[in-house]
């Protein structure tokens, strides 16, 4: 698959993404694209590109939609209390199976797992999620392997990360997967993680 870059990664947001959920592994990945000599690109991006209000009240601008965001290497799908729409939401759904048959990696932070779930992409696989939404993901899908005890559960294709902080160990995993656990420490060194 050619992008036009080495490696593109997108960060979905929408209204009542919990903060942290987008912004931590957006500055881990920001923080290794302006370091690492593969130059990945970082972007954001809406459903229709017009800017989000975040769970706690914080608005965010994107860079696109996510009709306009073109091919991407890694997805990467916050939580929060808006997962729950996006769950029943057939649209955003069918845009996730989509955009999964394209992407060679598709990560979530939290309560994201939710909306993949959902969309059958965790199905018959490990995953994890935020430990108050453990019941939420089984419901979901029972046939999902909850992973209770995880920070971030790595199958592959699919990379899962329980609630909130544990976004920001998953990025820095994915650093350390798509180009070194150099480049990873490298990032956590500038991150002061």
């Amino acid at each position: 698959m050619s992008t036009g870059n080495p490696l593109r990664v997108g960060v979905v947001v929408f209204d009542d993404a919990e903060e942290l959920d987008v912004v931590g592994p957006y500055d881990v990945l920001a923080a290794w694209a302006a370091m690492s000599p593969l130059r990945p690109e970082v972007v954001t991006f809406s459903a229709d590109g017009a800017g989000v209000r975040c769970a706690k009240g914080l608005r965010l601008v994107p860079d696109t939609s996510r009709d306009e965001v073109g091919p991407l290497h890694v997805v990467v799908h916050p939580g929060g209390r808006g997962t729950r729409l996006l769950a029943q939401d057939a649209d955003h759904l069918a845009w996730v199976r989509t955009v999964r048959a394209t992407t060679p990696l598709m990560t979530s932070v939290c309560t994201g797992a939710l909306v993949y779930a959902a969309a059958g992409l965790l199905a018959g696989r490990p995953a994890t999620t935020h430990w108050a939404a453990l019941g939420e993901l089984a419901a979901l899908d029972p046939s999902v392997m909850i992973d209770t005890e995880a920070r971030f559960v790595d199958d592959g294709d699919v990379v899962t990360s329980a609630g909130v902080s544990a976004g920001i160990d998953m990025a820095l995993h994915l650093v350390s997967r798509l180009e070194s656990p150099a480049a990873s420490a490298a990032v956590r060194r500038q991150i002061q993680y």
